[in-house]
Formats: C-alpha cells, sequence, structure tokens
C-alpha cells in the first residue's frame, strides 16, 4: 500500500479565513464595524517564575497579561472616523483643557466575531476594558491615490474566547 505524503484538509472541516470578522463598539462611540479594516486577535503572555535548585532549575507560571492590539479603520467624511475616534481619545485625555477622564467613562468593552462564509458567527473574542494607548491619523500627500485610514492600539484587561 502507498504511503501517503500529504494530507489534505478535510471537505468538512471549513477553514477560518483572516477576511471573515466583525468587530463590534458600543453604541455610544458611533463607530460602525463596517469602519474596520484590520484588526489583530488577541494574544496573551504568561510570565515564568525560575526556582533555582543546585545546578538546575524549574518554572513555574507567574504573572499573564494581555498585549496590545491595533485596529484600523478607513476614514470617511461626515462624520468622519477620526472624529469618532478623537471623541473616544477626549474621554481618556481632553488635550483643550489637559484633564484626565476617568477608567468608568474611557475603558470599552468590544466584541470581535470571526464568520463563516454565509456569515453565521464562528467564534467570539469579548474584549474587556479596553483603552487607547496610541492613535494615528495617517498623511496626506499629492503623490497618494489611497485611502486615508485611522489606526488605534488598544490595551485590553482581559479577553474572553466566547465561541
Amino acid at each position: 500500500m502507498p504511503i501517503l505524503m500529504f494530507r489534505p484538509v478535510p471537505i468538512d472541516q471549513e477553514p477560518k479565513l483572516k477576511n471573515r470578522f466583525v468587530l463590534e463598539f458600543p453604541t455610544e462611540l458611533g463607530i460602525e464595524s463596517y469602519l474596520v479594516q484590520t484588526s489583530k486577535k488577541p494574544s496573551m503572555k504568561i510570565e515564568k517564575i525560575t526556582i533555582p535548585y543546585m545546578n538546575t532549575q524549574s518554572y513555574v507560571a507567574g504573572k499573564y497579561y494581555f498585549e496590545e492590539m491595533e485596529i484600523t479603520f478607513i476614514d470617511v467624511i461626515g462624520p468622519s472616523t477620526s472624529q469618532k475616534v478623537m471623541e473616544w481619545v477626549r474621554l481618556h485625555a481632553e488635550p483643550a483643557t489637559g484633564k484626565m477622564g476617568y477608567a468608568v467613562g474611557y475603558k470599552k468593552n468590544l466584541v470581535l466575531k470571526a464568520l463563516d462564509p454565509v456569515g453565521v458567527e464562528v467564534e467570539k473574542w469579548t474584549l474587556v476594558g479596553c483603552q487607547i494607548v496610541s492613535a494615528s491619523f495617517d498623511e496626506y500627500s499629492y503623490e497618494a491615490n489611497e485611502l486615508l485610514k485611522v489606526s488605534i492600539t488598544i490595551q485590553p484587561d482581559r479577553c474572553f474566547l466566547d465561541a
């Protein structure tokens, strides 16, 4: 009997595709899901604690944390995506006055969903306590013929894989 050199993905196991997702924001932010172009999925780090003993060492898990996530939007006109993102930024820090906001006001919960070919949710991440740690509003150029984009980097407190 010949040896099979490769194993194809079974037809009943549909792979997830990068372009089948939706990122939902709280309605009070006014940021629509269709504005999102890219979103990083959650990632986390678990610190290690070293336990030395004689000429060797062992390890146990220490603190863990979720890493920053970058989200990119297309910038549309009236009301602009830049304006909507800047309103969320102002909940963190108000550039006109220098005042800072309370965490209860600027931390938001987001939902990242992966979809199957017909749009049914197959994976759901709940991103809890997200705050903006940086925002970038792209650049203008007379030589470019591209969409303007807005990028933010968020820091979630916790992420839960619900489905």
